[in-house]
């Protein structure tokens, strides 16, 4: 009866071998890539949570450099942020601040690159929408007009649709062409339904080029 079991467990072992021998590079490699994925995807986690909390300090650094007024720490503290924490949305909101800041300063130039890297570097729809809406006030207040209509140019969240008109129409007002910008307060005049403060302020607009906002489409 042991011999019967001996040869049995012989016979199983000599199987495990076999399959060992045949498919034991196999397994190895799939466990390797396995254990490789996980410690990766532990590895990224850890990363972004590093990161964001290293945006944290860095945003708050940044905010007591603007309450302070202290330009020279701000610019310091906005360089670590694009160098050290550029696809965070610490570092996208530190843009808008940093741009805030450089407009009041007069620095107009640092104040739409800060803008530019907000558009370049957010994935949020809408805090892209505010910086290309600030970006092309900016290039209203140097005439740069076609730069202006350039960043008004992209697609906005619908919540934004009506600002973004409204701005294209203060575009084409300083271009002295007046019929493109009664279109596009009329446009904006027809999606601020929502937001009465700023309607009645594209109504004025309108009524200055002669236009009835009750007949606006």
């Amino acid at each position: 009866m042991a011999s019967h079991y001996d040869l049995e467990e012989q016979e199983q072992l000599a199987q495990i071998k076999h399959f060992w021998a045949k498919y034991g590079n196999l397994i190895t490699w799939i466990l390797i890539a396995v254990l490789g994925a996980f410690a990766a995807w532990n590895g990224w986690q850890y990363w972004q949570r590093k990161s964001a909390l290293e945006a944290a300090v860095l945003y708050e650094e940044l905010e007591r450099a603007a309450q302070a007024n202290d330009g020279e720490k701000l610019r310091r503290v906005w360089t670590d942020i694009q160098s050290k924490a550029a696809g965070t949305a610490q570092a996208q909101q530190a843009g808008l601040l940093a741009a805030k800041v450089f407009q009041t300063e007069g620095k107009a130039e640092d104040a739409k690159a800060a803008l530019n890297f907000v558009v370049s570097k957010t994935s949020d729809e809408g805090m892209a929408a505010v910086a290309r809406l600030r970006l092309a006030a900016l290039e209203l207040d140097a005439k740069a007009y076609d730069a202006a209509l350039k960043a008004l140019d992209a697609k906005v969240p619908a919540a934004f649709e009506g600002l973004q008109a409204d701005r294209r129409g203060d575009v084409y007002q300083a271009q002295g062409k007046a019929d493109e910008a009664r279109q596009a307060y009329k446009d904006a005049y027809a999606k601020l339904d929502q937001a009465p403060d700023y309607r009645r302020i594209v109504e004025a607009k309108l009524n200055a080029l002669g236009v009835d906002p009750s007949a606006a489409p």
